[in-house]
């Protein structure tokens, strides 16, 4: 019982801090509350927590290693999506606001602007992620489905070097968004190696009989 109130809390917390960033953005597009720049400010802010929540979603297993609680993962999924949520309207901001539609700019910039196609390529790399996101595709992809999902850690880095690129001045969140992501991909190195020394134990016990 007290399990299932903790996850349901936990639930309550990951829904809470996906939608809460949107509805406050709603109110102050609503409010004409966005600055002397409204369009600059939604898609800095819409940015900033597509970041944020994918930094959120990559830190679920680590936080499950060190903790030992297993359930926090039942919240991955919802805050990967969530930040899918928000890259993408990061994007259609940019596209239907800032370029107005006008797509001989818009490949001229994806081409010519280093920062928008890491961002761009981020983006698109986390659209087969949230494809597959359901237990369907789970079944359906057995391992296949892992290995396509380490992609939003190629995802998440170019995530991290599009923000920095675009920050001309003042590198310090940059910065934090760096040593943030380190920190979550180191956690994962001694598990990627345990399971690499598990491949291959596997591998040496079966090569015997192969042979024969």
């Amino acid at each position: 019982m007290v399990l299932k109130t903790q996850v349901r809390l936990l639930r309550v917390g990951a829904w809470l801090l996906g939608l809460f960033p949107g509805a406050r953005l709603l109110w102050r597009t609503g409010a004409g509350d966005l600055g002397a720049n409204p369009i600059e400010e939604l898609l800095h802010r819409t940015g900033d927590w597509a970041l944020i929540l994918l930094l959120a979603a990559l830190a679920v297993t680590p936080l499950r290693i060190v903790t030992k609680w297993n359930p926090v993962t039942r919240v991955r999924r919802t805050l990967g999506l969530f930040a899918f949520a928000y890259v993408t309207s990061h994007f259609l901001i940019w596209l239907l606001l800032d370029q107005t539609l006008d797509f001989e700019f818009i490949l001229e910039d994806i081409a010519d602007r280093p920062f928008i196609t890491v961002g761009f390529t981020a983006w698109l790399l986390l659209i087969p992620l949230a494809v597959t996101s359901t237990k369907g595709w789970i079944r359906r992809l057995g391992r296949r489905w892992q290995l396509l999902h380490r992609l939003v850690y190629v995802a998440g880095t170019l995530g991290v070097i599009h923000f920095y690129w675009k920050v001309k001045a003042d590198t310090r969140w940059p910065w934090v968004a760096i040593g943030v992501l380190v920190v979550l991909l180191a956690t994962r190195v001694p598990g990627w190696l345990e399971n690499r020394r598990g491949a291959r134990a596997r591998a040496a016990r079966q090569e015997p009989a192969s042979v024969a």
